[in-house]
Parts: structure tokens; sequence; C-alpha cells
């Protein structure tokens, strides 16, 4: 007869720390992206270039303005420039710096709103489908949505977010290296001022 008082029981603490040490281990995840934040001289506006696993991107605050007036240069009729005018929008710069094959796809990143409210980046062919049914072609100066990048290869254009101007998020941005998946994160972005329409 066994005695049960004496009876080696496997200790649950185990599975505690095997969960603990999972946890510690997907927040690195994204905690080990390397951020660098700029003023850019005589603009007051800033910039944030993030490293991490073989791919690099550079976001610079763009005022409302200055994208307008692209668009309105470019020949789209004023709705349409204001609609994207009323966007965040940042200046965008990704590149490869793994040695291997990247590919990216801007409709995986996601943003996280100062109230935890989740979002997405509004893509190049989204812009470019609502802009064809209102009768104009045109996509230049927007980063491509999606694409395949080999050493050293780079891509910029604009990226553009739903949130208030002057306001503040994060971006969770996703790439792949010879098909694995890769997440970063740049805790507090902040969109650029409107300060016309503030004045």
């Amino acid at each position: 007869m066994i005695n049960m008082k004496h009876t080696i029981r496997p200790p649950r603490i185990s599975t505690y720390l095997v969960l603990l040490l999972l946890g510690l281990i997907c927040a690195n995840a994204s905690a080990k992206t390397r951020v660098t934040i700029e003023k850019i001289p005589g603009s007051g506006l800033h910039s944030w270039s993030a490293v991490d696993d073989g791919f690099s991107i550079k976001l610079i605050q763009l005022l409302p303005d200055f994208v307008r007036a692209v668009y309105a240069k470019h020949g789209l009729p004023p709705k349409l420039y204001n609609d994207i005018g009323d966007y965040c929008v940042f200046g965008t710069i990704i590149k490869n710096t793994s040695g291997k094959t990247l590919d990216y796809d801007v409709g995986t990143w996601r943003t996280i709103d100062a109230n935890g409210t989740k979002g997405v980046v509004k893509t190049k062919s989204q812009w470019a489908a609502q802009w064809k049914k209102a009768g104009v072609n045109f996509s230049w100066t927007l980063l491509p949505g999606e694409g395949t990048f080999y050493p050293g290869d780079w891509q910029q254009g604009f990226t553009t977010v739903k949130l208030p101007h002057g306001s503040s998020f994060d971006l969770i941005f996703k790439w792949k290296i010879d098909g694995v998946e890769h997440t970063g994160k740049i805790h507090q972005l902040r969109c650029a001022p409107d300060i016309t329409r503030n004045k």
C-alpha cells in the first residue's frame, strides 16, 4: 500500500515558469527593435528610424499642407487631395539589410492608438482604387504595398494612417526573410500637426 503522504508529485511551478519564459521571449520579439528619434533642423518635425532583424524603416513626419500641395501639383482635384491630407502621413524609407531575400506587405502592418484601438495602414493599392473610381489614374509617391527585396534593395514613398493630426500611436510592422516572419514595433510615433488649420 502506498503512503499518500510521501507520494512525489511533479511541481506545478514548472508549468508557470515555462509560460513566464515564453512570455519574456515574446515580449523581447518586439522590444529588440532599435529605434532612433531625430528632430529635423528648421522644421521642428521628427523622424523615427528602426532597425530589426535585417529590416530597417524610417518614418518622417509630413505636414498635411505639404501632402495636399504634392497631390494638388499632380493634378488631383481638391476632394481627393484634401482626403489624403486628412490622414496622418509619413515619408517612409524601407531597406533590406539582411543579406537574404526579404518580403514585406504593408497590409499586415497594424497601428494601436492612445486608447488601445487597433487600426491599419492604408495601402497604395487601396488609394489607387479609390482614386480610379473618381476618374484619376494615379499612384505615384505612395510606398508600394508589398514587394520582394534582394540584399541591399530599398524603397520609399508615403505611408498613411487614418488618425488625427498631432495624435500618437504605436506601429507594428512585419516582414519575412527567406519565408520566416519577423515583427517589429515602434512606440509613440506622432502624427504631424495640421498647423494652418489649427491657427
